[in-house]
């Protein structure tokens, strides 16, 4: 008997509610040119630090020492989802949180606007963070311009700012396939490839990605600075185990970017749609209380600051989480999770390996005696250090809802 299955015959109904709070990218380092502190250090957070008073802290390891996540393994680790075992492409999230009703056998690529300079080099991944308006205008563009390639429907969808979502919809068609993507500024576009080349349908997969580059790429050429993009995570939708099912919980997802929501939907969360703030999130959660027993609420803007190398922005984004947090407590949850998907530091202007702190609030989560919840004063809390995967069950313990385990 696996471990899942020790959990699921253990598993109790209790009337608990729980809440996961991700701040994405939270976690951060201290480094000397930022007086050796952190942006949650920085931050002033006066509801945060009462509430690490009657909390108990830790750090979390997203994937395994040294591997360094996607969004994707970043949160279905945190829904409890083993990321080795269930990988999902970041296309196919993408295209969920969009709204695209997928089929069986459609292939999905997550893709970003960019800038190529005149040798066709990636000089800006994000071509400048357009604003979504722009992102909609060409996504228009291609899609009147683009409907088939040979015996394959394509669909384009806008999604935030520089990001939109391109699905494959034909027969014989299979994933994953290599990325369109060099991953940094300063090299070409590579050319996709199968993951597996004696795979028929990821060769095919791999060919049509290279005619839609040939077709696309000349009708952006004269736009400035969105005259090229970027695909990744392209990949078809895997079978996937409900979040329901595993745990005996009633699930709503309230994030406002599209692949958080996809992320949520893969595992059979209902998508809350409107709140545009995380104020409005969280006011948003109180009407629904009564309706489900789990929320995972999602804020972005510390991921982005992270990506951008901007302390400040990642302090302040902190700040307005802190602001808002009395809300959130109107009605407090039995079980209160506030944690990142992964570590975005400012150093590193991207996704990082390093373990993301966490704070878990109960009544019989015990109080660690920690003034704060930032880095350091997680590496003290009495949850250790853990694997993302295994955050899910202590929530579940922490609400009761575990039977004792042998005689």
């Amino acid at each position: 008997m696996n471990l899942d299955a020790v959990y699921s015959e253990l598993t109790l109904k209790t009337p608990a509610k729980l809440a996961l709070v991700v701040l994405d990218g939270l976690g951060d380092l201290a480094t000397p040119e930022q007086n050796h502190l952190t942006p949650l250090e920085a931050a002033r957070t006066p509801n945060l630090d009462a509430l690490a008073r009657q909390s108990a802290q830790g750090r979390m390891i997203p994937v395994a020492p040294g591997i360094t996540p996607g969004s994707g393994p970043g949160h279905l680790a945190l829904f409890g989802y083993d990321p080795v075992e269930f990988q999902v492409g970041r296309g196919v999230i993408e295209a969920l949180g969009l709204g695209v009703e997928l089929k069986p056998g459609d292939v999905c690529a997550r893709a970003n606007f960019a800038t190529l300079d005149a040798r066709g080099i990636v000089t800006d991944r994000r071509a400048g963070r357009i604003p979504t308006e722009t992102c909609e205008r060409l996504c228009a563009l291609l899609a009147s311009k683009i409907k088939k390639i040979g015996d394959t429907q394509v669909l384009i969808k806008a999604g935030k700012e520089h990001r939109f979502v391109v699905v494959f919809r034909g027969r014989g068609l299979e994933g994953p396939v290599t990325d369109a993507d060099p991953n940094r500024e300063g090299l070409p576009i590579p050319p996709v490839k199968p993951r597996d080349a004696r795979n028929a349908k990821q060769k095919k997969t791999a060919r049509l990605v290279a005619e839609f580059y040939k077709l696309a790429l000349p009708l952006l050429a004269k736009e400035k600075p969105a005259n090229g993009f970027l695909m990744r995570g392209i990949a078809h939708q895997p079978a996937i185990p409900t979040f329901e099912a595993r745990y005996q919980l009633r699930a709503a997802c309230l994030a406002i970017y599209p692949m958080y929501k996809g992320l949520a939907q893969l595992v059979g969360m209902t998508k809350l749609e409107g709140p545009q703030t995380l104020a409005e999130q969280f006011e948003r959660y109180l009407a629904e209380f009564d309706r489900f027993d789990f929320f995972f609420i999602h804020h972005k803007a510390t991921d982005k600051a992270g990506e951008d190398g901007n302390f400040e922005a990642k302090k302040k984004a902190i700040e307005e989480f802190d602001a808002a947090l009395p809300i959130l407590l109107r009605k407090k949850p039995d079980v209160l999770v506030v944690t990142g998907d992964h570590s975005t530091p400012c150093a590193v202007r991207g996704h990082s390996w390093h373990p993301q702190p966490v704070l878990l609030h109960s009544a019989v989560s015990g109080s660690d005696k920690l003034d704060r919840f930032t880095e350091t004063t997680a590496n003290c809390g009495s949850l250790g250090v853990f694997e993302a995967k295994y955050l899910i069950r202590l929530m579940q313990a922490n609400a009761r809802m575990f039977d004792k385990f042998g005689a």
